[in-house]
């Protein structure tokens, strides 16, 4: 039995190397991936479609953590998520972000099951805000 902490680093370092199909063979059949505002793509296929855009907007897009802790099948991670938004495939300094986040993720049969992610993405929001006007 995979040790359900060595699976999220997997994934960690899936997501750090931008390997959306990477992403998509460490997750289950009925994966749910639950953004910071709560909302649900749910299946390997919008997972991976969801991973792409998100690359493709964010191509140095990092995660890190600083703890990790077990309960059982559950797995929380507490780190920071950071990079920066590209604007017509040029990166800027004025994009980059950097926020604390946690991850709460529930492992089955060494797959994710479920990502959910708490984060404060204000910068974010802020950044695409500014590129609008």
């Amino acid at each position: 039995m995979v040790d359900p902490i060595e699976t999220v680093l997997a994934f960690v370092a899936k997501i750090n190397d931008h390997d959306p199909d990477g992403l998509v063979a460490l997750t289950t059949d009925d994966h749910v991936f639950v953004d910071s505002l709560g909302n649900q793509l749910r299946g390997r296929d919008k997972m991976r479609a969801g991973w792409q855009s998100y690359f493709k907007m964010c191509p140095d897009y990092r995660v890190s953590h600083e703890e990790i802790f077990r309960n059982g099948a559950t797995v929380a991670v507490f780190g920071f998520a950071g990079g920066t938004i590209s604007v017509q495939g040029k990166l800027s300094d004025e994009n980059r972000w950097q926020i604390p986040a946690a991850w709460m993720v529930s492992v089955r049969d060494g797959r994710v099951s479920e990502w959910r992610v708490y984060a404060d993405n204000k910068p974010v929001y802020d950044i695409l805000n500014r590129m609008k006007h």
